[in-house]
Parts: C-alpha cells; structure tokens; sequence
C-alpha cells in the first residue's frame, strides 16, 4: 500500500481579482489534508473516494470518463511514462468540498503524489502543479492558478497567474480562525458570475480589482514588516469590495459580524464566496472568544491555524 497526502489552503487576499492578473496571497492550512492511497488491483484502475462515495472505473478498453479524478490519474500516468496500471485508488479528505479551503486541488495533488512514489518517479513541485491546475479547469472553468500553486509547493505564496513563483517570509506568525458555512458554493459559479459582471461594466470592475490588489501589496508588507497590527483592516477593506463584486452572502456576513464582535480585529470570505468559509484575524487573548461565538452563530466547524 503507497499514501501520499496534501494540505488544504485559503488565500487570505485578493481572491476573485486573481483571475484578473492581481497578486493574492495564499498559504497552507496544515489541520485539513486530502490523502490518496493506492493498492493493486485485478484489472484496470477504480479510483473511490470516501468523503462523497463515488466510484469511478478506468477500463483501458475504453476512454476515461471526463470527470476531475479519472483525469488527473491519466494525466499524472501519462506524465510518469505508465501506459497500463491494474489500481485501486482510495481518497480519504477532511477538506469541506466547495468551501474554499482547495479540495480539488488538494485531492490532485495527493493522487499525483502517491502515483509518483507507485512508479518511483520524482516530480518536483513545478511539475505536479502544472499537472493539478489541468484539473482545476475542470473544477473551476478559468482559475487563477493559486490552489495548485500553493498547495504543490506547501508555502506561503504572492502569487500573480502567469508569472514566476514568488514565496515570501512570515516574519511574525499570526493566527486565522476559519469559519464554515456549512453551505457548498463551487468556484466555478462566483468566478463565472463574475466574468459576467466584468464584460458588463469593465471600467467598474477593473477599478474594483486594483483596489484588491492594492490591498493584497500593502498586506504583504505588512506580514514581511511583522506589522500584524495593519492585517485585520485590510481584510475589512477587502471584504467591502468582495461584497460589491456580489460574491458575499448573509451568512458569510453575519459570521463575519459575529467574529469581530468577539475580538477579531478583521474577517473576510474566503475562497469563491456566497458559501463556504470566512477567516478572522484572530490572537491568544480573543482566539477562544471569536471560535465560541462562530460556534453559537451556527459554523459546521471552526479551524484555527497559525500562518508561519
């Protein structure tokens, strides 16, 4: 039996306008990972997943089916030189689907990974990457390309789509609370909608963007500076335009109430929006205040992580 596993991830700025050639800023979340384990079979490959209980079979008598599994396991065979392969692929995640914290990418990730040490072939970061982010077209029709990024490289990233890598230091550690929903909102929905929304209006939009992207920059200076202090306002300001992009909800919104009312100096969305997760900027004087009162407020789950 070969493992192999992948941490989830939250960008923490600049989501939607990432899309749009804006730096955003993601890192890892260490607390949810996504594993795929691999044993031999009889014939052909059956990849199943424990968190929705699909099955899913590649007979190499007939095509793949298009579906984000099947694809990513021809892709990554195809890439390791492996023509024919008789596997059971067992995926096992504790990343909540569509919410935000990098599931899809995740579930690739691990299953190119395992694949890698089944035909003992080293892949290096670059190229798992390139590989998950075929998948996360599927996934989320015209991403960015920061889940793949961050999650293959398991750094924190300011990333730009279609540019170099660019890791950079955490000078201070400093502590997230993330908030669930309970409520799926695939990406793929927000970033189309607001594809939609930006052919309409450019002008408006593309002033909208830069202003995210103004706050992503000022953040990164922030976190390099130590200066943990300026975080929590700026991921206000970012949510403020979030919400005018129309990807926030009343849900997100009173999660994100709740929390500062508990102590949280900011709080955001995260991820595509209308669903899913928030994060709050959280300290040890506040952090167990902020995760009752999400708790109270109805959150499926609560996870708090330490960006470092």
């Amino acid at each position: 039996m070969i493992s192999a596993s992948a941490y989830g991830k939250i960008i923490l700025f600049g989501e939607h306008a990432v899309v749009y050639h804006r730096p955003a800023i993601a890192v890892p979340v260490t607390q949810v990972q996504a594993t795929a384990i691999i044993e031999p079979a009889a014939q052909g490959i059956t990849i199943r997943s424990r968190q929705t209980a699909d099955v899913i079979s590649i007979d190499s008598s007939r095509p793949a089916p298009t579906d984000p599994l099947a694809t990513i396991v021809r892709l990554a065979l195809g890439e390791l030189k492996r023509t024919t392969a008789n596997l059971t692929i067992t995926i096992d995640s504790t990343i909540p689907i569509a919410s935000g914290l990098g599931s899809g990418a995740a579930v690739s990730t691990a299953i190119v990974r395992a694949l890698a040490k089944w035909a003992e072939v080293t892949l290096d970061a670059a190229a798992v990457s390139a590989l998950v982010y075929e998948v996360e077209k599927l996934y989320h029709g015209t991403p960015s390309g920061i889940d793949n990024t961050v999650i293959a490289y398991q750094k924190p990233v300011y990333f730009i789509r279609g540019d170099p890598l660019r890791t950079f230091n955490v000078t201070r550690p400093f502590t997230v609370a993330i908030g669930n929903t309970g409520l799926a909102s695939p990406t793929k929905i927000t970033v189309g909608d607001v594809r939609q929304g930006w052919e309409a209006d450019r002008a408006r939009y593309e002033t909208w963007f830069d202003q995210i992207g103004d706050i992503v920059q000022q953040a990164r200076l922030a976190i390099e500076a130590g200066e943990i202090d300026r975080l929590g306002p700026l991921m206000d300001q970012n949510q403020a335009i979030l919400e005018h992009l129309d990807v926030s909800s009343g849900e997100l919104e009173r999660f994100i109430l709740v929390s500062k009312r508990a102590g949280a100096t900011g709080a955001k969305l995260v991820g595509g929006g209308r669903g899913g997760n928030m994060i709050a900027l959280v300290n040890e004087h506040n952090v167990q205040a902020v995760m009752a009162a999400l708790k109270d407020a109805g959150a499926t789950s609560v996870i708090v992580t330490d960006i470092k």
